[in-house]
């Protein structure tokens, strides 16, 4: 048996992480990028390390952990500063993932799944045997990030950052709809996975 691994994208606020432990409920192994790249920035990290070296001791909190807050507002109002901290992290996260993708793949695994939220975006899409996508309304979309506190600035820096979701939704093999129900996407994960 080879072992079938899928790469799971979409927008901010769209249910990737919903997604993500629905999938885990149904047996199948996942892993999640957005969860990686917090741990390449934990305190002893070497990402840690070169973050506070390019951007200063200022983006750290007085626990020394990265003040993430702080972090994207200078990231995500200037796309330069984007690129330095995706060029410390992005390489990281994608050693870890690609080691747990070589994991699966030795240990015959049914099916694993990779969340990736800039999966077009860093060119991933070749390391996996299909994509899903997971969207929903721009309407809703705004509506869960508005819900997570964030300003409507925030919201149009976050998403000029990422691709269109219609071009992620063309592109992938896959679409999951996320409007309403939490099992209305667990039917629709579970068609693509059987």
């Amino acid at each position: 048996m080879t072992s079938r691994i899928y790469g799971l994208t979409g927008g901010v606020g769209m249910g990737k992480s919903t997604a993500g432990r629905l999938l885990n409920k149904l047996g199948v192994q996942c892993v999640d990028t957005d969860d990686l790249a917090r741990q390449t920035v934990e305190p002893g990290q070497p990402a840690l390390d070169e973050i506070k070296n390019q951007f200063g001791a200022e983006v750290l909190d007085h626990r020394d952990h990265l003040d993430r807050s702080k972090m994207a507002s200078i990231i995500f109002s200037d796309s330069l500063q984007r690129k330095r901290l995706e060029g410390i992290i992005h390489p990281k996260v994608k050693g870890l993932w690609l080691e747990q993708v070589a994991e699966w793949r030795a240990g015959n695994v049914g099916l694993g799944i990779v969340i990736i939220p800039l999966l077009y975006e860093v060119k991933a899409e070749i390391e996996f045997d299909k994509i899903i996508c997971i969207a929903c309304t721009p309407n809703t979309q705004l509506k869960r990030l508005r819900d997570r506190g964030w300003s409507d600035d925030q919201i149009k820096a976050r998403l000029s950052a990422q691709m269109n979701i219609s071009e992620k939704m063309d592109r992938s093999d896959h679409l999951v709809w996320n409007e309403g129900e939490k099992s209305v996407v667990g039917e629709q994960l579970k068609r693509i996975i059987e």
